[in-house]
């Protein structure tokens, strides 16, 4: 009898770097571009994922993701074309358990693209808003109002989406609680399956960094540690009345509907990252594509020339890892499994790192193994650069 070689599970992640005007906040790599390029760059990625044929024979898809920018600034036609590609070259263990999402923007969608998205395969949406405010809306650039959000949340149920998430965002500058409140309110009488809630983060090269970074004029305007402290414990507050499960630091779920191409993150699942500038795992390595346009649409295929970054991870690299992305998760990690990967006990590698952060109840001990204590949440990058 043929013995039957047992294939690793892997997510896909599409960057679409295109969006129709980038908002202040953003420091993601995407822009505006004509249809020749967008068209162009569908041809790029095409050509990337068929490079792959040989590598993907190792593993079985379960996640397909489409990330931006804004993926639904592609035709539903381009977005098909692209996931077909995938569908062709690589394997599927069970299709009917296979999550793809599509991030939107709720402008940039329509009654016919919600029905090729469904019948393409697509079954699950994340809905960025940010807020319910419109004022908000307009002060971070967004190019959609809250009434645009809400028509493209009824058109995607209509269409017969049961699993959309919606993204939501606190401190911005001159935000109340009430108003953050109210944001979290509404979200949450939409009864979505998913919401990610984030802090607005002033990053470098954004154009609210001209406005709001360090000694700038407006710095004044963001709202101080305490009202953010505020804003962050009240998100758990109120998810939690609505029945939502926190399950990783800014992701909340109803029961079983957590993102699972995410969570492969946390976990250490191998992905593969398609596109402008993504980045992928696998192989105990990673890989960083270019980000420069030109160059990745006429070398999409040549790995040599796409490729601007590989790094092979020692074993102590991906201990490492293993320890401050699953911790990220509210079930935290478990020793069984390090065990099993690393052939060593977690507290024979970590022992010291460990006993510290316990006794500063920053960690507590599960049933499985370890796990971030409310407190370990809230100084979270504190905990994780003990296992840096």
């Amino acid at each position: 009898m043929e013995r039957k070689i047992s294939k690793q599970p892997i997510g896909i992640y599409i960057h679409v770097p295109f969006c129709v005007r980038k908002c202040y906040y953003c420091d993601f790599l995407s822009a505006p571009v004509d249809e020749r390029t967008k068209e162009q760059y569908v041809q790029a990625v095409k050509e990337e994922i068929y490079s792959y044929q040989e590598n993907l024979k190792a593993y079985q898809i379960q996640t397909i993701y489409f990330g931006g920018g804004t993926p639904s600034l592609l035709t539903a036609a381009q977005l098909q074309e692209i996931l077909f590609c995938i569908l062709e070259v690589g394997e599927i263990q069970d299709p009917s358990s296979l999550e793809i999402t599509v991030e939107v923007n709720p402008k940039t969608m329509d009654c016919k693209k919600w029905k090729v998205y469904r019948e393409m395969g697509v079954n699950r949406i994340s809905m960025g808003l940010q807020s319910s405010h419109d004022e908000e809306l307009k002060l971070l650039g967004r190019v959609h109002s809250y009434d645009d959000f809400c028509r493209c949340f009824e058109e995607a149920r209509s269409s017969g989406f049961q699993n959309i998430s919606i993204d939501v965002m606190s401190a911005l500058p001159n935000q109340t609680l009430e108003q953050y409140t109210e944001t979290l309110e509404r979200v949450c009488a939409l009864q979505p399956e998913h919401i990610s809630s984030y802090s607005l983060i002033i990053e470098e090269g954004t154009a609210f960094w001209e406005q709001y970074g360090p000694g700038k004029s407006l710095e004044q305007q963001l709202p101080g540690e305490s009202l953010e402290r505020e804003m962050y414990k009240k998100t758990k507050t109120i998810l939690e009345e609505y029945g939502y499960r926190r399950y990783e630091i800014s992701n909340y779920a109803k029961k079983n509907f957590e993102s699972r191409h995410n969570t492969s993150y946390w976990i250490g699942t191998s992905y593969l990252g398609i596109g402008l500038g993504a980045a992928s795992y696998f192989d105990k390595s990673r890989y960083e594509n270019t980000r420069d346009l030109a160059t990745y649409i006429t070398h999409a295929a040549n790995s040599e020339k796409r490729v601007v970054h590989k790094e092979v991870l020692t074993r102590e690299d991906q201990m490492s890892e293993f320890m401050f992305l699953g911790l990220r998760c509210m079930k935290g990690i478990s020793r069984k499994t390090f065990a099993q990967k690393f052939g060593h006990e977690v507290e024979e590698v970590y022992k010291n790192e460990i006993a510290s952060l316990l006794e500063k109840k920053l960690l507590y001990c599960t049933e499985a193994g370890y796990a971030l204590t409310d407190y370990g949440i809230d100084v979270s990058n504190y905990v994780f650069m003990h296992f840096v």
